[in-house]
């Protein structure tokens, strides 16, 4: 037991109480009365001057820490697929985008040209991965919520599990469908070569500069849904101008999934190694 002193200069120390105090004397407190002492001056004169103590709680920051283990593995991740010769692409986006729908025409159009595998992430069900399955490509399922807690991306350990599920010497591709979230996923290397984001036009123009992280680490951003744009009210200069803002280096590539409009220049960027 003790006390944790801070001074204004920095330094520190600490003050250890032994709890060997004699508490058998006698308290003599009139009937009805507190204590003897009363008023400001005299409880100070009881308790001394304990100003330069702080109580409460102090943040610590560790996440320079956890990132690192993060990346140890991720790099392990990318060297197996290094020494299987596999191409690996994160493909991140908001719920809803259409990334899910982007794979399906992507599996169909690969298939025979390219042993394709798909690490498909979701928190629960396998709804998605069942949508991909029968194109041809290996598929492992990989739901947060069973075992890590309903995380809302994937890290490079989640990857390193759902990669032992796939014959990476029988694959060329190997496609990561993150969770959908435009925040965390973009924080965490999986072991990934390359990173890519869907972001559909029913989303708002000022999402790059609401999300930076994310749409700053993509290689390729894929504007999704360009069939509603007769239907909606949607700037897609303005799109462009915010992402530039951000990542001016980024593969900009309009497509519509439901119709598969501008899929072969998505198809070429995945193409390239």
């Amino acid at each position: 037991m003790g006390r944790f002193h801070r001074h204004d200069d920095g330094t520190e120390h600490s003050h250890d109480h032994p709890h060997e105090h004699d508490h058998s004397h006698d308290h003599d407190h009139p009937h009805g009365q507190a204590t003897a002492l009363q008023g400001p001056e005299q409880l100070a004169e009881l308790i001394g001057d304990h100003s330069a103590y702080r109580t409460g709680r102090e943040r610590i920051e560790i996440l320079e820490d956890i990132y690192a283990e993060n990346d140890q593995l991720a790099a392990a991740n990318r060297a197996a697929l290094d020494a299987a010769g596999v191409h690996a692409i994160n493909l991140m986006s908001s719920p809803g985008s259409g990334k899910t729908a982007i794979l399906v025409r992507t599996l169909a159009a690969l298939r025979g040209e390219l042993r394709v595998g798909v690490i498909e992430g979701d928190i629960e069900t396998p709804l998605d991965a069942e949508r991909l399955s029968g194109l041809g490509a290996q598929i492992s399922l990989l739901n947060t919520g069973d075992g890590f807690g309903g995380e809302c991306h994937l890290d490079a350990p989640m990857v390193a599990r759902a990669l032992a599920g796939l014959d990476l010497s029988t694959l060329d591709l190997l496609l990561i469908e993150n969770v959908g979230n435009l925040v965390c996923p973009a924080e965490f290397e999986v072991g990934e070569h390359r990173k890519a984001m869907v972001w559909s036009i029913t989303e708002g123009e000022d999402k790059p500069l609401k999300y930076p992280v994310m749409f700053r680490s993509a290689g390729a951003v894929l504007v999704n849904k360009m069939d509603l744009a007769p239907h909606l009210d949607v700037d897609l200069d303005l799109f462009r101008r915010n992402l530039a803002a951000v990542n001016p280096d980024a593969t900009v590539i309009e497509v519509s999934a439901r119709t598969g409009d501008g899929m072969d220049a998505w198809l070429d960027w995945v193409r390239r190694r």
